[in-house]
């Protein structure tokens, strides 16, 4: 390299694979072709769609805190009586 050649640069790409486990789904070809037009559109594959949607459902869920309104209704129908409640949405409802 002389002084004056401009420096170059080589962009280095590092891909990390690591094994998955295969599944094999059955849906309608509509629904599959459908699909594959959407991941298509947003970049990115209906694998990876699958994967987030079963990372979502699959998740455990978080537990909430309570907030003092929500604790201090906590039990408050404990003793209701149920048959009159659904006299009173029979009546609102007509």
């Amino acid at each position: 390299m002389t002084a004056n050649a401009p420096t170059k640069y080589v962009p280095l790409v590092c891909y990390y694979t690591y094994s998955m486990p295969k599944l094999t789904l059955s849906v309608d070809p509509g629904v599959a072709a459908r699909a594959k037009r959407y991941a298509k559109g947003r970049g990115t594959s209906v694998s990876r769609m699958v994967e987030s949607y079963l990372t979502l459902v699959t998740r455990p869920a978080a537990r909430e805190e309570k907030t003092p309104i929500l604790d201090s209704l906590a039990g408050i129908l404990k003793k209701a009586d149920i048959g009159e409640y659904h006299k009173h949405l029979s009546k609102k409802h007509r």
